[in-house]
């Protein structure tokens, strides 16, 4: 019986249970542990505060991102650390055990994608753009837009009941430039979360303190201090409200409020999934302080 009521809660249209009731499902997902933290995390932190559901996934188990360890030993460093930055931010994060480096957009992948936003049973859906320097970043985003319409589909991956309607699926903000530049379609204030968002990204230690910095040349300038560590890290990860950005603050905040934000994380509506009006973004993100 219970089996059948949540088969038919998924067959219901999102207008019909929206609510203050209605809990907001979120995945948000990333070619390496570390990659939902720093493009939605102060996002994900709020819509956990507001206790909505928020599931980090990376398609990969990072066994690749190091300079002086990797396999097996790397990938439970990984998870380690994947774990405690979920206690931070208060959401779920699941590792998948795709090696770091080799990721393609595989039948087999999409269907554990497929599989994980039907489990979740996501009103939203986050990843990257298809335009990146990483190709795992590339073939993370090419395996959501494949998943986007096919996680209403019943014969395929039929041993997971399928959605009864598409999510929104949302692109996450980047710097890439071609073949066009990221649309902020939706922005969101996280500045009273910054600080938290930080917090959560530093428990991936062997990423933010080692191979990043490593990566750069810049090792040599990484505080011990752990409080040092944490401003060294904003002042690094802290992105600038560009002008495209300030005018969809504007857009969703009002003008006064707008003016007075410091810090936003910014997502582009993918085509391939549902279509939101005005109405239904502000429905799906309550997290738009008014």
């Amino acid at each position: 019986m219970k089996y059948l009521v949540s088969i038919l809660f998924l067959f219901l249209p999102f207008s019909f249970v929206s609510g203050q009731d209605k809990k907001i499902n979120v995945i948000v997902f990333g070619a390496h542990p570390d990659d939902p933290d720093g493009t939605a995390g102060g996002t994900a932190i709020k819509f956990a505060k507001l206790g909505h559901n928020v599931l980090f996934v990376s398609l990969t188990n990072g066994d690749a991102g190091h300079q002086s360890k990797g396999g097996g030993a790397l990938a439970r460093i990984r998870r380690a650390e994947a774990q405690e930055a979920g206690k931070r931010f208060g959401v779920t994060y699941r590792i998948l055990d795709n090696h770091d480096g080799e990721l393609f957009p595989t039948l087999e992948v999409r269907h554990q994608v497929i599989r994980l936003i039907r489990e979740w049973n996501a009103d939203i859906v986050i990843g990257p753009r298809p335009y990146d320097y990483h190709p795992d970043h590339r073939n993370t985003a090419i395996v959501l837009q494949d998943a986007a319409y096919m996680v209403i589909v019943p014969n395929v991956v039929s041993d997971t009941p399928p959605l009864r309607k598409n999510p929104v699926f949302l692109y996450a903000q980047d710097r890439f430039q071609k073949p066009y530049p990221f649309t902020p379609d939706i922005a969101i204030d996280i500045s009273d979360v910054l600080d938290r968002k930080i917090y959560g990204m530093a428990a991936h230690e062997s990423q933010y303190f080692e191979w990043l910095p490593w990566t750069a040349s810049q090792e040599q300038n990484v505080p011990k201090d752990e409080k040092e560590r944490l401003e060294w890290l904003k002042n690094g990860r802290r992105r600038t409200i560009l002008p495209s950005v300030k005018e969809s603050l504007v857009k969703w905040y009002g003008k006064e409020k707008a003016d007075k934000i410091t810090d936003a994380e910014a997502f582009e509506i993918c085509e391939y999934g549902r279509q939101p009006n005005e109405s239904e973004i502000r429905e799906l993100f309550p997290v738009m302080d008014k």
